[in-house]
């Protein structure tokens, strides 16, 4: 059951859990011919998101009468998220799949998705996506890019060498931050700790010298990626919801047809649900499996207060360098389902 999880991880935040989708054909270009996109992903080929993607690329091909197909560059063949963005700014990729780290690279303000204490569960990111999508759409629009779909890749879980059951157990431990995340690294000086900025590749081997002791991650990601296998303690309770989506180049986007177009905004929609299923069943038995091999569970409710309360510090502190206040407000009431 492990292997079979480590090869259907869509990578979390890692790693993504992301749809990336793309198309372009010339609008006077001979009627047949063909445009190979490139799309970047840390995904592994064999995983069950590269199957889904696969599949999603045989329905775009077949009802574009095969003027698009896909060449995939898979298992971080270039590089991290950051690389994705440049590379797809150069011309060198045409679209990538993107957690929110990656996504505020390029809107700074869509991190207010990944903000502490906004979307905890499926059902307030299911309200989110349908309230705020067109808004952030245009946001990507602004900055070039055209976004197609939107996923996930687990319940975002701290998982570590030592029990950590309030947010003053961090100051004692290494937690691990990703290098382009400010969000949790903003967390972390709220509660009084060092972050150890790593890329995630660098995880690993920080947990292998004892670098790192403590990593945000769902359950899925930590079985992919092997972390569990150096960590002893996770939480009972998530921290929120691991969120990517998927972006094309709009330069490239505005190539296609309008009929291309279309087609390719519907099957990315498909697939981003199909794959929502597999990531949102393969973490809950992510879950189960790791209680299998060992790993105990820590009970952080009795301090909830407290970690609301660095929650709602962190994202006060946010307001103006990340995201204003009023997208704040109105992300907050989309999950509640009181608006915007």
């Amino acid at each position: 059951m492990v292997e079979a999880l480590k090869t259907s991880w869509v990578v979390f935040v890692l790693a993504g859990a992301c749809l990336l989708v793309s198309g372009a054909r010339a609008p006077h270009a001979e009627a047949e011919a063909k445009t190979v996109i490139r799309y970047a992903t840390i995904a592994p080929g064999g995983s069950s998101f590269g199957k889904i993607l696969n599949a999603w690329s045989r329905s775009l091909s077949k009802e574009t009468e095969g003027r698009v197909e896909f060449r995939y560059y898979s298992g971080g063949s270039q590089g991290d998220e950051r690389d994705f963005i440049r590379k797809m700014r150069a011309g060198q990729m045409d679209a990538a799949g993107l957690t929110t780290i990656g996504l505020g690279i390029i809107v700074r303000p869509v991190l207010v998705l990944a903000a502490p204490g906004v979307i905890e569960t499926y059902e307030q990111l299911d309200r989110v996506r349908a309230a705020m999508n067109e808004r952030f759409a245009k946001m990507f629009e602004d900055a070039g890019f055209v976004l197609l779909n939107w996923s996930d890749a687990g319940k975002g879980r701290i998982m570590s060498t030592k029990p950590i059951f309030r947010p003053a157990d961090l100051k004692t431990s290494r937690p691990w931050a990703w290098k382009d995340d400010p969000i949790f690294s903003e967390f972390l000086k709220v509660v009084g700790a060092n972050a150890v900025r790593l890329g995630v590749p660098e995880v690993y081997p920080g947990l292998q010298t004892r670098m790192v002791d403590v990593v945000p991650v769902s359950p899925l990601a930590a079985v992919a990626m092997q972390w569990f296998t150096k960590l002893k303690y996770m939480s009972k309770d998530s921290f929120g919801i691991i969120l990517g989506a998927s972006v094309v180049k709009k330069e490239k986007f505005d190539q296609l047809s309008p009929g291309d177009q279309k087609v390719l905004k519907d099957t990315a929609r498909r697939a981003a649900q199909a794959l929502d299923k597999v990531v949102r069943r393969d973490d809950a038995k992510a879950y189960r499996i790791l209680i299998d091999r060992g790993i105990e569970l820590v009970d952080t409710s009795p301090y909830r207060a407290e970690w609301d309360s660095a929650a709602k510090e962190t994202r006060e502190r946010l307001i103006g360098r990340i995201y204003s206040k009023s997208l704040l407000a109105d992300v907050q009431a989309a999950a509640k389902g009181t608006g915007p």
